[in-house]
């Protein structure tokens, strides 16, 4: 886990006007700093050539557009004009947006906890111009403080040593490089033969771990700072599904279900989800008026907030409450309280990141912003979360004194605030039942139009490819669990943004997908596996909830293309040569980074959408690419670092439990909406759905061969292992067989 920003303040608004390459630049934060009195660049080939014309070296800083302390810098270096003429003077200035170029951000952030032992948001890199690394930090002061230099002081020394030091300078550059090109993971995935098998104890030894890590007073993992495990509940709530006995086909699970400890680790993984969803959702890291959550909290008990909303959050944890409700659920944390909070945040991600397009007849969300900021500016000033606090005298002025101070005690709004000095978000920080949970409802619709009558937070517009496909999954399945085809219908429109400004289709070879788009147009790099994966992971479960075949096919062209890119040669990576410099800067080698972050790892992500494809079109291609992904990448990680594999082990765990292919075949009449129902209400982890398209040219081949029965009702065809079951006509023959097929 990365470190977070350090604690926040606020700043002045930023000069307008634009004084350097980033006006016209996709990316919300590049324009933020078009009015810097810096030359700033985008980062590029231009850039990296004008160092090396100048013989300069390139000062690159990193950072996106909901990060507090990346504009207390802006305000206090970039746009100081003394500072600002001394770095035009004397480097090449670049500025990135890691939302848009991860790569970058992933390379030079190794690089920078290499250097300074710590990492994180504003990342400050000084580079050759062929792009290695030689020194790096996060923030700086303006003036010096206690054991950290001062911005001027650390452009001076660097520009001392590339003038006086260039050789020992040039050495620390290529030292850096070959470490981490050595620590780069060996991505070999043989392909040449079958990849060895899975061994499955390793997910009852990954839960064992998880659970000797758990916060078990305040639900999750670790400490302040607390972030949300996301991947890692998707895993849990998966091995929770597990039923204790495997059967005897399934190599390293033995029939008790329990590890060498002893411990029953289908109940230890469901209480360890069930404790953090319910911590999570009763406490400050989610909104309780508007829905969704913030980006982390600063407390290890959830209660004071970093307010940033990202996309990427919501969308993991919109998909991990609707499973949690499709799994049952537990007494202590309700399948209903779930399905409330998985509700509130869809409705949270559509109105307040949705994007509508600005002419035409369609009016609905058609693609998601990344963020909201932190930050809200008042009276000129940015102060974190003041959107979101409370105090006890605003409280009882708005609700009257009765209904105000038992809000105030209901939701842990006293004085000092929690936040700032009189400042709290509203949190239970507990289940709320009877008179509390009545009082709550009363009041929450005037609440919530008071605080959307406050200024609000900034948005950054840029569409990120990989993000929208995380939500398309989301909004697919929870309009599917919680019976709200609004949902659907806004994650096919968000799927048909993506075909139509991300997808660029070839005649003569795969397509390509781009990473960014901004006002309807995509722009800047071609998009990274993690885009690729997600997007085709997004579609599958599209196609799986709506039976529309498009979105199978789309899946299927992105997928394949993504093969081709970035699995080639019998390695894996992350980024297909879109930056010499980056190259250079992990010694001449692609880079691989198997652990998750806030999102899926590429890696991981790539082998679910290819253990879903493989199920669905019998690709024995795809299939041995998947497993040979997680023989290579999860043995090491699954128990040693299982907070940063979530999503392998979630992969894995599918890939355990089946496939089991459920085609639905027959004519689409009530009964077998009913039939398709039941099955996208099944919490089994290797369940994979066809759904039968009489409008599709070609049926997915999972369906071929399979149609209605013999007096014309509809049917569903269950096989696992290539043993398939007879057709099942009834919801209880569905469930039947899927209870067999489980192991």
């Amino acid at each position: 886990m990365r470190d977070p920003e350090p604690a926040d303040r606020g700043f002045p608004n930023p000069p307008s006007g634009a004084s350097n390459a980033l006006a016209a630049e996709p990316s919300a934060y590049l324009r933020q700093h078009a009015g810097n009195p810096v030359h700033w660049q985008p980062f590029g080939d231009a850039a990296f050539a004008t160092a090396a014309a100048r013989d300069v070296p390139v000062f690159l800083s990193i950072g996106y557009a909901a990060c507090h302390w990346c504009h207390v810098m802006a305000h206090e270096s970039f746009e100081d004009q003394d500072t600002a003429d001394y770095l035009n003077a004397h480097f090449v200035s670049i500025k990135v947006d890691r939302e848009e170029r991860p790569d970058v951000d992933a390379v030079y952030m190794t690089a920078t906890q290499a250097i300074s032992g710590e990492g994180g948001w504003p990342m400050s890199v000084f580079l050759l111009p062929d792009g290695r690394a030689f020194h790096a930090g996060t923030y700086y002061p303006p003036r010096p403080m206690p054991g950290r230099p001062s911005f001027r002081q650390v452009l001076e020394a660097v520009n001392e040593a590339w003038t006086d030091r260039r050789g020992g300078v040039e050495a620390n550059a290529a030292t850096l490089a070959r470490g981490i090109a050595a620590s780069q993971p060996a991505a070999v995935l043989h392909l040449d033969g079958p990849p060895e098998a899975l061994d499955a104890a390793l997910l009852g030894e990954a839960v064992a771990a998880l659970s000797g890590a758990e916060d078990r007073a305040h639900g999750g993992f670790g400490g302040a700072p607390k972030f949300p495990p996301a991947a890692v509940l998707e895993f849990l709530i998966r091995h929770a599904a597990m039923p204790p006995a495997a059967t005897p086909d399934t190599p390293g699970l033995d029939t008790t279900g329990q590890d060498s400890a002893g411990l029953d680790t289908a109940a230890a993984a469901r209480d360890m989800a069930g404790r953090c969803l319910a911590a999570m959702s009763r406490s400050a890291l989610f909104d309780q008026l508007d829905g969704g959550f913030a980006r982390y909290s600063v407390t290890g008990d959830w209660s004071v907030p970093h307010f940033e909303k990202m996309l990427y959050d919501n969308a993991q944890l919109l998909r991990g409450y609707v499973h949690w409700v499709r799994l049952g659920g537990t007494p202590e944390y309700p399948a209903a309280e779930a399905a409330g909070i998985a509700g509130l945040t869809a409705d949270w991600l559509l109105a307040r990141l949705g994007l509508a397009p600005a002419t035409g007849p369609d009016t609905g969300v058609v693609a998601l912003a990344s963020s909201l900021d932190a930050d809200t500016v008042v009276d000129g000033v940015h102060a974190e979360g003041a959107s979101y606090l409370w105090t006890p005298g605003g409280l009882e002025s708005l609700l009257g004194p009765a209904d105000g101070a038992a809000v105030a005690a209901l939701m842990n709004v006293r004085l000092p605030g929690s936040v700032s000095a009189d400042g709290s978000p509203l949190h239970p920080g507990r289940e709320m039942s009877g008179g509390d949970a009545a009082l709550w409802q009363r009041v929450r619709p005037q609440l919530a139009q008071a605080r959307r009558n406050r200024p609000q937070p900034g948005r950054d517009d840029k569409v990120v490819a990989a993000w929208n496909g995380l939500a398309v999954a989301a909004l697919a399945e929870a309009g599917a669990v919680l019976a709200r085809p609004e949902l659907v219908a806004a994650a096919e429109r968000m799927a048909d943004y993506l075909e139509r400004v991300h997808w660029r289709p070839a005649a003569d070879g795969p397509g390509r997908l781009m990473r960014v788009s901004h006002d309807g147009v995509a722009r800047g790099i071609g998009g990274l596996l993690e885009d690729y994966a997600m997007c085709a992971e997004g579609l599958f479960a599209l196609y799986a909830v709506t039976g529309h075949t498009r979105w199978y096919g789309l899946a299927e062209a992105i997928l394949d293309a993504a093969c081709e890119r970035f699995a080639a040669d019998g390695g894996l990576r992350d980024a297909a040569g879109e930056s010499a410099q980056v190259t250079a800067a992990q010694g001449g080698r692609d880079g691989l980074e198997p652990f998750d972050g806030a999102t899926p790892s590429g890696a991981a992500a790539l082998a679910g959408a290819l253990l879903t494809h493989s199920a669905l079109s019998g690709s024995s291609e795809h299939r041995t690419l998947a497993a040979s992904i997680l023989a290579v990448l999860l043995p090491p990680l699954a128990v040693q670092a299982p907070r940063a594999a979530g999503w392998l082990l979630a992969t894995a765990q599918a890939a355990v439990a089946g496939p089991i292919e459920a085609a639905v075949a027959g004519p689409d009449t009530p009964e077998r909406a009913v039939l398709h129902r039941e099955l996208l209400l099944s919490a089994s982890p290797g369940l994979v759905v066809a759904v039968q398209d009489d409008g599709a040219a070609r049926p997915v081949p999972l369906l071929q061969g399979r149609g209605a029965g013999p007096d014309g009702a509809p049917q569903v065809f269950l096989c696992r292992g290539m043993v398939c079951g007879l057709p099942a006509s009834s919801v209880e023959g569905v469930r039947g067989q899927l209870a067999r097929m489980s192991p």
